[in-house]
């Protein structure tokens, strides 16, 4: 049977992409397809490397060629991937596909945690990422890395000098802790801590990455809005705990960042501490601080839940001796992480396909 490139991407085009509710075709999926004797092979570019429906995806498509080209066709899908972005108007950070800030409206819901390990994971899957510690008051991210000791080195590139970012369990990070003296509290007024900030974005190298995940301070203030006005953010990530006044606080910062005049998307809620599990009793859940909170106030907004961490002791002694958690293997917390890098990269490229391209806010001062 003879065979064509137009007859082979007419059957793809009847294969969807079911989160992106198109054929691979029209989304520009399909690529560099050949066909020697009875072998068809072709390049299936995804836009994750986290992608949950690879396998389904690839079975799809060799289904559709063997349906409406050659049922006794050898056909090889190369599976592949290239995260795309819908950034736009963009100053700063021109090699970053993807910048998530990960949010909450109060402190103490393990945000921080939440940020370290959704790096890492995100990692994992084969992406490039980076961590951005803007919780300027409060850094963490030196501790979680076990990098409290160390200081970011300068280069000189394209005639500016830059701040290198520091390289740790494969991702890129920078924290205002390394600059600062651990010991002692910063006492800055809302435009110096909005200017050490933005520092970390325009004179660090961060070079060409997939993600960068911002670990943002607790609460809607200065910092939230600097981030806004000088970043195009892809969406936000809101932490909360099952217990009401964390879900009055997570109604807040989505309330900020759903402003008319900030509109930035909601990818979806994180529900931390969502039941306690003893090492002991892996099967047994108690639901401390109420249950299914996040996933109500996840209803309640239509906005999808991301993932649901438990506690349990390995999580505060993984970030204590600066080894996340997500890099644990066999571990059921691991799985946890793994799966919320895998739902918050789905929801990023949902969001890059039907939404319109962000924008740096535009605020009256």
């Amino acid at each position: 049977m003879e065979y064509s490139n137009d007859v082979i991407l007419n059957a793809l085009r009847t294969v969807y992409d079911p989160d992106l509710g198109k054929d691979l075709v029209t989304l520009n999926m399909i690529e560099d397809v050949n066909f020697s004797g009875n072998t068809i092979t072709f390049k299936v570019v995804l836009t994750t490397p986290a992608c949950p429906l690879k396998n389904k995806i690839k079975q799809d498509c060799i289904d559709a060629v063997h349906k409406l080209v050659d049922a006794k066709a050898e056909v090889i899908p190369e599976m592949t991937s290239r995260v795309n972005s819908r950034r736009s108007g963009e100053q700063m950070l021109k090699g970053v596909k993807n910048v998530i800030a990960v949010a909450s409206g109060k402190g103490g819901v393990g945000k921080s945690t939440i940020a370290a390990n959704l790096a890492v994971a995100l990692g994992r899957t084969g992406a490039s990422v980076g961590l951005v510690d803007a919780d300027i008051y409060g850094p963490s991210v030196p501790l979680m890395f076990d990098e409290m000791n160390t200081k970011p080195v300068a280069i000189e590139k394209d005639g500016k000098v830059l701040v290198k970012p520091i390289e740790k369990y494969g991702i890129k990070i920078l924290s205002i802790g390394f600059f600062v003296d651990p010991a002692k509290a910063l006492v800055w007024r809302g435009p110096m801590a909005s200017n050490a900030l933005t520092q970390l974005f325009t004179e660090a190298d961060w070079g060409e990455l997939d993600y960068l995940i911002l670990d943002m301070p607790p609460g809607t203030g200065d910092i939230h809005l600097t981030i806004v006005q000088n970043l195009s953010v892809t969406g936000v990530a809101i932490v909360t705990t099952p217990q009401e006044v964390a879900l009055a606080d997570a109604r807040k910062a989505v309330g900020m960042f759903t402003q008319e005049n900030i509109n930035v998307p909601i990818l979806g809620l994180i529900e931390n501490m969502s039941w306690f599990t003893p090492e002991e009793l892996p099967e047994n859940k108690y639901y401390i601080f109420g249950q299914e909170g996040g996933k109500k106030l996840a209803d309640e907004y239509k906005i999808p839940l991301l993932g649901q961490i438990p506690i349990v002791q390995g999580i505060r002694e993984s970030g204590d001796y600066g080894y996340p958690i997500a890099l644990a293997d066999n571990s059921p917390v691991s799985a946890a992480f793994k799966e919320l890098a895998v739902k918050t990269a789905q929801q990023i490229s949902i969001r890059n396909t039907v939404m319109a391209p962000t924008k740096p806010v535009e605020m009256n001062r």
